[in-house]
């Protein structure tokens, strides 16, 4: 792991703080918002250039244990999140949204570094990325409409708007960066001279996005700050819940250690910006949606790094083999 990887939630922190700061100017704070759109979609259009979708197949090798990561992220988590979002936000319906937005996207990028670092199975991992992208893309729509409509009443126009824009467009953009250099350059060139730039370079886009965020915005909640704290007690028992469940069914399935690191970063890693770009274009009126999603991964980040020492003890506990079947 990087220095800047060990370091994200205080650079993150350190967005939040300088934009909370940067508020107080009149002049930043009124022309703030304009650049947190072009700032995610230049992040994300750096992470669809990292993932290869039309590799699929690679997914069947680990049939049994991808079949579950699937259904847990995209049939428990959707609902035990909408529950959780009942019981601790309901007075709360902008946070209980952005919370909801946040738990139904899996991450598709930094979780592999977790898993390597807690020895997991980074093959069926990084098999596993591409179909939670593309399932998140499809199945958004979906959970706003079935999960969030429930919550408050939302703009269907504005919705689509922004996955499309947000999403499709640089999803697009990044598959047509990738095919012309790999047809004119090279897959190695690809792979060693553009992508390793635009790794850091997407941390940046969204950094510089939380701070334009805050900045718009931070007025707002610094009068009631108390609100973003509601978060806390459902995030975290996401997190537990979710470790407790990938431990429950790696022991029902006698998977090996490997395939259960696996299955427990791709359960509980989100992924924030997807939601963020999409909260910012499609609730423009209910700024606690976004502000959700970047309060977010301010506990997430510590709670996986928790989880790593969490997954060493299991492991010191001899409650999984060693080998890594397919």
């Amino acid at each position: 792991m990087t220095f800047v990887e060990k370091a994200q939630s205080f650079v993150i922190l350190a967005a939040v703080l300088v934009g909370l700061a940067l508020g107080y100017v009149p002049l930043i704070a009124q022309h703030a918002t304009g650049f947190v759109l072009p700032l995610l979609m230049l992040m994300l259009t750096g992470v669809f250039l990292h993932v290869p979708v039309h590799d699929f197949k690679k997914v069947l090798t680990f049939r049994r244990v991808a079949i579950v990561s699937l259904v847990i992220n995209f049939v428990w988590t959707p609902l035990f999140a909408w529950l959780l979002g009942w019981l601790f936000l309901r007075d709360q319906p902008a946070l209980w949204v952005g919370f909801l937005m946040l738990m139904v996207t899996p991450c598709t990028d930094w979780y592999l570094v977790f898993t390597a670092i807690s020895r997991g199975n980074l093959p069926l991992s990084m098999a596993l990325l591409p179909v939670n992208l593309v399932l998140q893309l499809l199945l958004l729509p979906v959970y706003l409409f079935v999960l969030a409509g429930a919550v408050f009443p939302i703009d269907w126009a504005l919705i689509f708007e922004s996955i499309g824009l947000v999403l499709f467009l640089p999803l697009l953009a990044a598959n047509t960066i990738r095919y012309l250099i790999v047809r004119y350059k090279s897959a190695h060139w690809l792979e060693h001279n553009v992508l390793n730039w635009v790794q850091p370079s997407q941390f940046g886009f969204l950094v510089l996005a939380i701070v334009a965020v805050f900045a718009s915005e931070g007025q707002a909640i610094l009068a009631r700050p108390q609100r973003l704290l509601h978060l806390f007690q459902p995030v975290l028992l996401f997190f537990a819940s979710n470790l407790t469940l990938a431990l429950a069914v790696s022991r029902w399935l006698k998977s090996s250690f490997e395939n259960f690191v696996s299955l427990t970063y791709t359960t509980l890693a989100r992924n924030s910006p997807i939601a963020l770009a999409i909260a910012v274009v499609a609730f423009p009126d209910e700024p606690l949606v976004a502000l959700a999603l970047v309060i977010g991964p301010l506990i997430e980040l510590p709670v996986l790094a928790l989880t790593s020492q969490v997954l060493v003890w299991i492991k010191r506990k001899g409650l999984f083999p060693e080998s890594t079947p397919a």
